[in-house]
């Protein structure tokens, strides 16, 4: 069967989206070519031409209309209309407003079975609200526009694959947030993604909230009164899931291949880890690059990968932001995209 297009958002056209998306396109030419894999790109057309010139010109990405019944297997298609040049590494409105535009219509053709999954570059949150679009990030957004209320972020490099309880939240606020409906949710949720992914018996983990997972309640009672039960009650229901397991012990388990996930509590508990790993560093410079790894929006109706960087505005323009990130992406979308295909 040949597999549905992908839909590449370019995020914010002023960051570094444009340039890897190109690169990323240059890699993948191969399995384009072979109609293994069909990939839409969405976003500014000034900004695409002008990294597809610098970077591959020799890489064609014809211009198709939403309308048209076939597209090629690589092609792009314009979110909305160009404003200004917007030059590389200079927030503006319209860099938000673009941004914005291209998820609109990733999830518009994803929900009309047009598209098999959205890829999102990275946008810019001061640029997107500048521009009148009051979300805290990509997953706010894509809640919004497909009218969920209960999505959940994970994130996954290699074999570390972390989802959350909280995310864009004040710390002091994640306790009144830990409740067993949404607790259970994300297991839920987890479990479903790693069966996506084509794990057949997962094994999740959930990270206490508390330092020793509250040594008994004498740091806290969340995990005793809330994490206990509803990891029991899960267990009951056929899910293999262990914990609470403290913090600062469990995701040197999951590195070790001890679960195949881990729920974390709130935003830095799962994000410290995973960036860790995924983010290259030259020891004589003191420099570091996105090495890799990849954001999945879970409990959307449609199919949502990311990268997980941001828009780099500093090396924007420059061609040497790394695609290595967006092709793991677009890989576990593929992933997720033929599961569900099947389903």
């Amino acid at each position: 069967m040949t597999p549905r297009h992908l839909a590449i958002t370019m995020g914010d056209p002023a960051g570094i989206g444009p340039e890897i998306i190109v690169k990323a396109c240059e890699a993948l030419r191969g399995r384009i070519e072979a109609g293994e894999l069909r990939l839409l790109v969405i976003g500014s057309g000034r900004a695409l031409e002008r990294a597809r010139a610098a970077l591959s010109p020799g890489l064609a990405i014809p211009e198709v209309s939403a309308e048209q019944d076939d597209w090629p297997a690589l092609c792009f298609l314009q979110a909305g209309p160009e404003g200004a040049p917007i030059e590389p590494g200079v927030l503006s409105a319209d860099g938000g407003r673009f941004a914005y535009l291209a998820v609109e219509q990733g999830v518009r053709l994803a929900q009309s079975g047009r598209a098999g999954a959205i890829v999102t570059a990275p946008l810019n949150k001061e640029a997107l609200n500048k521009a009148g679009y009051h979300y805290a990030g990509h997953t706010e957004m894509l809640a919004s526009l497909t009218g969920v209320k209960g999505s959940v972020m994970l994130l996954a490099h290699g074999n570390m694959r972390v989802s959350h309880v909280t995310t864009h939240v004040a710390l002091q606020d994640v306790p009144k947030r830990l409740t067993p409906e949404r607790l259970r949710l994300v297991l839920d949720l987890t479990q479903e993604a790693l069966l996506g992914l084509g794990i057949r018996e997962p094994r999740i983990a959930v990270a206490a909230l508390n330092p020793h997972a509250g040594e008994g309640g004498l740091f806290g009672r969340e995990d005793i009164e809330v994490s206990e039960p509803t990891i029991a009650q899960a267990v009951r229901d056929g899910l293999v899931v262990s914990g609470p397991v403290p913090g600062d012990t469990v995701f040197v388990k999951l590195r070790a291949g001890q679960y195949d996930a881990v729920v974390a509590m709130y935003h830095d508990q799962g994000h410290i880890p995973v960036k860790l790993l995924g983010f290259n560093v030259d020891p004589a410079t003191g420099k570091w690059d996105a090495l890799s790894g990849v954001n999945i929006t879970l409990g959307l109706p449609i199919i949502r990968t990311s990268v997980d960087h941001g828009t780099a505005f500093d090396i924007a323009g420059r061609g040497i932001a790394s695609e290595r990130s967006l092709i793991e992406a677009i890989e576990y979308a593929e992933r997720l995209a033929a599961h569900r295909a099947k389903a």
